[in-house]
């Protein structure tokens, strides 16, 4: 191993440490082609990203993106801040040369998916979008399976992304809640996720959809950083300007009908992603709160040994799974961003194609306008724009 990739992250919030932990662990724990070193952390506030880098291994600190972006000894740009700035910092990071991973969805807008996609496909650099959940041992397994044929033509798939942080409509009006900021609401958010995974694991895009959106909570209180929830009514307050829910239906390319349900509105589910595919011969089942099981229905089997099975996806010749512990020992949420730091090393050396691209965030985003446009117009079948 003789190439070191020096990585610049921009942003320090939640995704952030889920990142840093990523970078960090991946040459723990795999043997990679090229070197990581975890060079410099960028955010608005000096001394809060100082603060940062230090406690997550970082090398250094700065606030200035576009220097960092620019710096000769700099070659992957990691972007974890609100989707709102995605494209200007993929773009410069594009034209300087940088291999880019952005968290999803890819964009706010459209065009701005669309923009960040050509500067990809125009600087010949590794392009990623981080949908992580792809990168599960169990999510893995479900795509392997059914490119296997192991449930025959798939006819059906229930696809939901079910959280309850919302529900207090006290909850401060935090910038996920402002379009300006976030794009979109719980379809962008936690929506995007789940229509990546249905390409994923089925192999087909979803190109017409019907959608309803809806906000449940209108307004809510401002915080107001260092003095805590300001005011009870007029100034105190913020309009939410995206959706709290979306629930769409979906035409795939090989004709199966998907069904998607996005929301920060489902009391008692924290994180709650779910698919299920239905096939000629069997099905599969999968929760992220049981992340390391799959469930798995063979309708080739007798009738006196139907019944959904489950699998335990912690086995070595499971997708990624050689890499961690003993059979049963399971993996966690953080595993994902592992294996998304294994996967794009290994991509920038040339040594595995890349998957998740900024193509591929494209065609989500895609499925998200068409979503935005079905629901402003009666919930419409609307096709997904190619």
């Amino acid at each position: 191993m003789s190439r070191r990739l020096r990585v610049a992250m921009i942003g320090h919030g939640f995704m952030g440490a889920a990142h840093s932990v990523g970078w960090r662990q991946a040459p723990a724990m795999f043997d990679l082609p090229a070197e990581v070193e975890m060079a410099v952390l960028v955010g608005r506030d000096a001394a809060a990203v100082e603060s940062s880098a230090r406690h997550w291994g970082w090398v250094s600190s700065a606030t200035d993106w576009r220097d960092v972006v620019a710096r000769d000894d700099i070659d992957i740009v990691d972007i974890v801040t609100p989707g709102g700035t995605h494209a200007e910092i993929a773009q410069a990071a594009l034209a300087s040369g940088k291999h880019v991973l952005c968290e999803k969805p890819l964009a706010n807008t459209l065009p701005e998916a669309e923009a960040m996609a050509a500067a990809a496909e125009t600087s010949g650099a590794c392009a990623l979008a981080g949908f992580t959940y792809r990168r599960l041992p169990a999510t893995a397994l479900i795509r392997r399976m059914i490119g296997e044929g192991r449930i025959g033509r798939v006819r059906q798939v229930r696809a939901a992304y079910r959280q309850d942080w919302l529900v207090d409509a006290q909850a401060p009006l935090v910038w996920r809640l402002q379009k300006e900021h976030a794009g979109s609401g719980a379809l962008g958010d936690i929506g995007a996720h789940i229509i990546d995974m249905v390409h994923f694991v089925t192999g087909q895009r979803v190109e017409s959809v019907s959608g309803t959106l809806e906000t449940v909570v209108e307004r809510r209180p401002v915080l107001h950083e260092g003095r805590g929830l300001s005011g009870t009514a007029g100034d105190g307050w913020g309009e939410v300007t995206v959706d709290d829910l979306a629930i769409f239906s979906g035409r795939l390319s090989d004709g199966a009908l998907a069904s998607f349900e996005a929301t920060r509105f489902a009391t008692g589910r924290k994180n709650s992603l779910t698919i299920e595919v239905s096939g000629s011969s069997g099905a599969l089942v999968w929760d992220l709160e049981r992340l390391n099981e799959v469930q798995f229905y063979d309708r080739t089997a007798t009738s006196t040994a139907q019944g959904f099975t489950t699998i335990l996806v912690t086995e070595p010749e499971h997708p990624y799974a050689a890499a961690w512990w003993p059979p049963g020992h399971g993996l966690g949420y953080e595993h994902g961003f592992v294996h998304q730091a294994r996967d794009f090393v290994a991509a920038i050396a040339g040594d595995e194609p890349l998957h998740s691209t900024f193509a591929e965030g494209l065609d989500v985003q895609r499925v998200l306008a068409a979503v935005e446009d079905s629901a402003q117009h009666g919930s419409v079948w609307t096709p997904v724009r190619s």
